[in-house]
């Protein structure tokens, strides 16, 4: 209920509105007038915020659709969240001749827009054609100021790398289609199509870059045809670098058919020759069939095996040595006469436990397959020293982490995972124990072959392999050289195994050694201990410190 004083002040209030409106009527009028004009503005004004807002959120709302297309993937980073394949909106731009009113002005602008490309004859002889696709925006930005209306602008979802080259082989390729076709492209198809989550990798960019450029640089020097490296954690197995050149550029989205362009970390098949001693050893001491100070004496020079000769690589090699001493030396026959020790079944045992003879799985298609043919007893001794067995260079590094870390079975990864279990013990840990040491004097030594690699506070271990290339006719004088590393060797965390295919003698190069030695310039040998030990230890010299640090 209204009380009285209440019903007198709504009263007063109502005459006094009633009394305005009736002693002013012109006035009444001119304010609905007004009333009128603000609401036509006020109308005018709730479109044109509307489209400044779907303008601000039209970016937004593409990349929502984008969500939905079928040609979105999700990004791929590396492990510091350093982005390696992403799903981008590029703008393409082209011209429609029909409507361009002065061409010969038009290919003057061009001309200064795009000084290395020539549109004359397109733009005399095509209904459309494109000026530049993915173009940058500053050059997008000029086009518009034109004010031309024959160039047309296209909106496009694309596939964009912003390393290139530098994780070609790791990352794969798509076709015009959006599917992958190659490397994690084509293995993590599904996840990439349907998932909103970066597929998260192992490798890091920087190692990844200054390894890159060691292995171009081995070709300025050495002129060889290709080069691979896998730089793994032998506890997790997680890669922190796979480089194989030559490599290409995944933004160009060519079909990449050359066989030049094989993986040659993980497709290529090669022997590795005397990287293979190292395993003769370790399955020798593994079933507790020798020690590393067991000696071997009366070693001959030369072998015969079915009529086929076996030699060492030096004359300068003892006919005394121990296994360790065999190692360290290189020697060819020793490792036979150890091999023949093991045994056909011991060895070829061996070979399968840590993965050489086994097909291995992995986060990318392209993988070879171990060729050997059958076991026989020339078979044994020539496996014994690294002839007569091709292999992957993933393999190999697989091989060296296991004989390395304790005995521990791994595998090799490119995926990042949240939780790492403990493999199971696949070696006698006394393996480990007894070749990390030796591969460390193979560093060291005067009579071991990699000092070139010797990168002071590292502790770097390994041994080295010079192959002669296989032909259908025997061998060519054309060689796969090889270090499998291993560091620190007093605790392993990392191996390093780096491959030159094909390299040259460089009589004019200055070898620069690292123990306060007078530089030596020029060599005739293209063995891997005067080419591959020398990148590798530049490799390390560069990612020692970042490995040092971040891991």
């Amino acid at each position: 209920m209204i009380d009285e004083y209440e019903e007198k002040i709504l009263k007063e209030e109502y005459n006094s509105e009633f009394s305005y409106n009736e002693n002013r009527p012109n006035i009444k009028i001119s304010f609905e007038r007004i009333a009128f004009i603000f609401f036509i503005f006020f109308i005018i004004a709730i479109v044109f915020s509307s489209k400044v807002i779907l303008l601000s959120l039209e970016d937004k709302d593409f990349k929502k659709k984008i969500l939905k297309k079928e040609n979105f993937r999700s990004s791929i980073i590396d492990k510091e969240g350093n982005i390696l394949a992403k799903t981008v909106q590029v703008i393409n731009v082209g011209i429609n001749p029909n409507l361009v009113i002065d061409k010969e002005k038009l290919l003057i602008t061009l001309k200064l827009l795009f000084p290395k490309k020539n549109f004359r004859k397109k733009i005399y002889g095509k209904k459309f054609f494109y000026v530049q696709k993915k173009i940058s925006q500053e050059k997008l930005e000029k086009i518009i100021l034109l004010g031309d209306k024959s160039f047309i602008q296209e909106e496009k979802i694309a596939r964009i790398y912003p390393n290139s080259e530098l994780f070609s082989h790791v990352l794969g390729q798509i076709d015009d289609n959006n599917n992958g076709i190659s490397g994690l492209e084509k293995t993590f198809d599904y996840e990439l199509t349907t998932s909103k989550n970066p597929l998260i990798l192992t490798v890091d960019t920087e190692i990844q870059y200054l390894i890159r450029e060691e292995l171009l640089n081995s070709k300025d020097i050495f002129e060889n045809i290709g080069s691979a490296a896998i730089l793994m954690d032998i506890n997790t197995g997680d890669i922190l670098s796979m480089v194989s050149l030559p490599d290409f550029n995944l933004n160009k989205r060519d079909k990449i058919n050359d066989p030049k362009f094989i993986n040659r970390a993980t497709k290529g098949v090669y022997e590795f020759g005397s990287v293979f001693k190292t395993f003769t050893i370790a399955a020798g001491i593994n079933y507790d069939l020798i020690k590393p100070e067991t000696e071997f004496n009366k070693l001959k020079k030369k072998i015969l095996c079915a009529g086929n000769a076996i030699s060492e690589y030096d004359d300068k090699i003892p006919s005394d040595l121990t296994a360790e001493e065999i190692l360290i030396r290189s020697g060819n026959i020793g490792s036979a006469r150890i091999a023949e020790k093991i045994g056909i079944d011991n060895y070829d045992k061996f070979l399968q436990t840590i993965g050489i003879l086994t097909n291995i799985s992995f986060d990318i298609e392209e993988v070879g397959e171990t060729q050997m043919g059958r076991w026989g007893k020339c078979k044994l001794l020539t496996v014994g020293f690294g002839h007569g067995i091709a292999t992957t260079l993933l393999q190999l590094t697989k091989g060296y982490s296991i004989i390395s870390n304790g005995g521990f079975d791994i595998f090799p990864t490119l995926i990042k995972k949240n939780n790492y279990k403990k493999s199971k013990r696949i070696l006698n840990e006394e393996v480990s124990k007894s070749l990390n040491p030796i591969l460390r004097k193979i560093v060291t030594s005067e009579d071991g072959t990699a000092g070139f690699a010797n990168v002071k506070g590292y502790q770097i271990g390994g041994k080295t392999g010079t192959a002669d290339i296989a032909t259908s006719g025997g061998y060519s004088k054309k060689k796969i050289n090889t270090f499998a590393s291993i560091f620190p060797t007093s605790k392993p965390k990392f191996a390093l195994v780096v491959m030159l295919d094909e390299p040259k003698a460089n009589k004019d190069f200055v070898y620069h050694y690292r123990d306060g030695r007078l530089p030596y310039k020029g060599n005739w040998r293209n063995t891997a201990g005067w080419t591959t030990v020398w990148i590798t230890g530049q490799i390390l010299e560069k990612i020692g410190p970042i490995l040092a640090t971040k891991y």
